[in-house]
């Protein structure tokens, strides 16, 4: 019987995924407290219901081996006794791995895992002493008591059957397991409605005391195995039973003041099928319905206020799609400022400026408050992806051998969904190397006068205009000289510039494609792939990631992310008068300088900037080049990024601007020195640097340049500078 048309069926399909990984979570971190607790009943239960509802899930969707090997699970979990040699945590995490194949599978078509290793364990649980199957337990829990109705049901009875519609009596049980009994009869009652009238009842509204028992009197042109499958809602009701209802023997006669049922419309083709809105809607309807949960044992109550609440999923296309417009709107408020600054040149005196101005101020805040409201809607508490790492570091940590604590902090750091999903494997990677490289196993812990248990941090919190999320272990910290020692022997480096490397600089070559400091290749690490790969996505996300480190002390990644990527806060300037942008966030400070007050140290130019030593690097023409032009004064950047200054030599300053970034295609500029372009007020084309490439950059000019082309302070090729004129236009 087809209970879905595919638009509804694929729909409800997404939803189950979306609601799967939530409930594998959930899984998985009562497993941990599981492991951590071995007597916890509660957490036995709350496996038990987390299963069962996948189980309903999964049925309703059609995913029938999900649903019988859950089904099988949840009956094994009931056992009274557990053999001692059993884990009841490791079937959970055995259950949790292999639901998570099985989703796969379904959500990308692919062939289905096996499962017999799952099934041998729940065989092994369930050998001690065999549960009675579920529909034994059923029948005892049924209630065998006929609802009795009123004589005005009696008589809408006698009324629909005269009229030839079928009248049924729905015995509906409530799951045992189910989170909110007290909507189950809301939620019934509107699934039957489609497929019938409800005559009747029982237990009526407001009757005192939770009754696990459901009684419905209908009218249908449906028959009734239609009735019983729109009454069966996965994880709210058990078991069904309908039976005809036979009209009184002694007929009344129906008052004309009375409304009897009417008949099902005759339109409506009773061919077995369950019509495809059937239960679209239901659940989502449940926002009106004013609940209040009477189950025990730690489930969460649904209140009236909580129901009031109104929780909607918008796919994220449709928020970048209103971004998009906010940032054209911007975009306007731009023009309007611009030609409102022309207005006032050509007529200072002209009295409607002022309504012009005080009408652009309004427009401004009304408009910075709808960015900050679309992009709280993209925001997503930081817990979403910090909920998969307990699970992960338990396992890496017991393939290596090590007792491992996890700790994490700031959970509620509200994160744009996209740069969420996009740290999500760069932190895996950090995650992993910190559990098997950076924490010491435990006979050496113990060497150490250091607890065995090691300790790995997880935080996230906000800081200005961005998020930081690092990763801290009380390890042996990671050592400059066996880095230098490591990238000369894996030819990263020659041996004379190892030698010349700072500390941070070696420390930078963890970063490097190919580089570890593992000695040998494992399951786990070894292979030289991770850490490039988070730098790599942190540039293309216009974030940082710093690494501190102590010996025996411990090391501490730190990632930097910006709020969002979409709109920022600028500095103009012009080089060659050519038009540039920089985030404005990264400028620490700007000042001037002479071409005399730059010295040249072996490849670069440094500037002395009160008690420092700063590297400059320029965007134009030579030094000799500006010396011959007669040009002696420059504007100096000074950017603080990546933990690291770097004096960035402009020719002038255009001022701040906000602006609304675009992509720029690979076909239009294809250097990693731009991140981006943006629109201004008049028209013009501006293009947004890169800073991390722009680090990068002259950290690689600096290693192959040194001594051959000390002279020459150029940082954008003339290739580049061609691109940057074709892409900017004239300015």
């Amino acid at each position: 019987m087809t209970q879905f048309s595919d638009e509804t069926g694929a729909e409800l399909r997404e939803l189950f995924f979306e609601s799967a990984q939530e409930l594998l979570h959930a899984l998985n971190e009562q497993a941990l407290k599981l492991e951590k607790h071995p007597g916890n009943v509660e957490a036995v239960r709350s496996i038990r219901r987390t299963v069962h509802t996948l189980k309903g899930d999964a049925a309703a969707c059609g995913y029938q081996e999900l649903s019988e090997l859950a089904h099988e699970l949840e009956d094994a979990l009931a056992a009274e006794s557990v053999p001692s040699h059993i884990s009841l945590a490791e079937i959970a995490f055995s259950a949790a791995d292999t639901f998570s194949a099985l989703l796969a599978a379904y959500h990308h078509g692919g062939k289905l895992p096996p499962v017999a290793s799952l099934k041998k364990l729940i065989r092994e649980l369930t050998g001690v002493k065999p549960k009675p199957n579920r529909k034994s337990r059923q029948k005892k829990t049924e209630i065998a008591v006929a609802a009795v109705w009123t004589e005005y049901e009696k008589v809408t009875i006698q009324e629909a059957a005269s009229r030839g519609t079928h009248v049924y009596q729905v015995n509906a049980q409530i799951d045992p397991f189910c989170a909110m009994p007290m909507a189950a009869r809301q939620l019934v009652t509107m699934a039957l409605s489609k497929v019938g009238k409800i005559l009747g009842v029982r237990p009526e509204a407001g009757a005192e005391g939770t009754s696990k028992q459901l009684h419905f009197l209908m009218a249908s042109a449906y028959d009734a195995d239609t009735v019983a499958s729109a009454s069966r809602i996965p994880t709210i009701i058990s078991d069904v039973n309908v039976q005809i209802s036979e009209p009184p023997k002694a007929r009344t006669q129906v008052p004309e003041t009375l409304d009897p049922a009417a008949p099902a419309s005759p339109s409506l083709a009773v061919e077995g099928d369950v019509p495809a809105d059937l239960f679209i809607g239901d659940v989502k309807s449940l926002s009106s319905v004013p609940l209040a949960s009477s189950e025990p044992e730690g489930m969460a109550a649904l209140t009236p206020s909580s129901a009031a609440e109104n929780t909607l999923r918008v796919d994220s296309g449709r928020i970048d799609a209103v971004l998009n417009l906010v940032g054209e709107l911007i975009i306007g408020k731009s023009m309007l400022q611009q030609a409102l600054n022309e207005l006032a040149k050509l007529h200072p005196r002209e009295a409607i400026r002022g309504k012009f101005v005080d009408a652009m101020a309004f427009q401004a805040r009304v408009l910075g408050d709808l960015q900050r409201s679309v992009m709280k809607v993209r925001m997503v508490p930081v817990e979403q992806l910090f909920r998969r790492f307990p699970r992960l570091v338990r396992d890496v940590a017991k393939r290596c051998g090590k007792d491992v604590e996890l700790i994490m902090n700031g959970q509620d750091t509200d994160l744009d969904k996209s740069l969420l999903d996009a740290i999500a494997e760069p932190l895996t990677h950090i995650v992993r190397n910190a559990v098997s490289h950076g924490i010491e196993p435990p006979e050496e812990r113990r060497k150490n006068s250091k607890p065995e248990r090691g300790v790995l941090r997880l935080d996230a919190y906000h800081h200005a205009n961005h998020v930081i999320v690092s990763v801290s272990d009380d390890g042996a910290g990671i050592d400059p000289q066996k880095i230098r020692t490591k990238a000369v022997m894996q030819g990263v480096v020659s041996a004379a510039e190892a030698e010349r490397l700072t500390d941070a600089e070696a420390m930078d070559l963890v970063f490097r494609p190919g580089f570890t400091t593992a000695e040998e290749v494992t399951e786990i690490s070894g292979r030289g792939v991770g850490l490039d790969v988070v730098r790599s996505v942190l540039q293309r996300l216009k974030g940082t990631v710093d690494i501190e480190t102590t010996a025996g002390g411990g090391t501490t990644f730190r990632l930097k992310l910006p709020l969002t990527l979409a709109i920022i806060k600028a500095l103009l300037f012009r080089v060659e008068q050519r038009l540039y942008a920089i985030p404005l966030n990264a400028v620490a400070e700007i000042t001037r300088a002479y071409e005399s007050d730059l010295h040249q140290v072996e490849s670069y130019e440094v500037l002395q900037l009160r008690d420092q030593v700063l590297p400059i690097m320029r965007m134009g023409r030579s030094s000799q080049s500006c010396a011959r032009e007669g040009r002696n004064k420059m504007f100096v950047l000074v950017i603080a990024f990546g933990g690291r200054k770097l004096g960035l030599a402009v020719d002038s300053l255009e001022g701040e601007e906000e602006l609304v970034i675009k992509a720029l295609d690979d076909h239009t500029v294809t250097t990693d020195l731009v991140s981006g372009g943006s629109i201004l007020g008049d028209g013009r084309v501006v293009l947004i640097m890169n800073l991390a490439g722009i680090l990068e950059r002259f950290s690689k000019s600096r290693s192959e340049e040194r001594g051959a082309h000390a002279a020459t302070g150029l940082l954008l090729s003339h290739a580049e500078r061609r691109e940057f004129a074709t892409a900017g236009g004239p300015q």
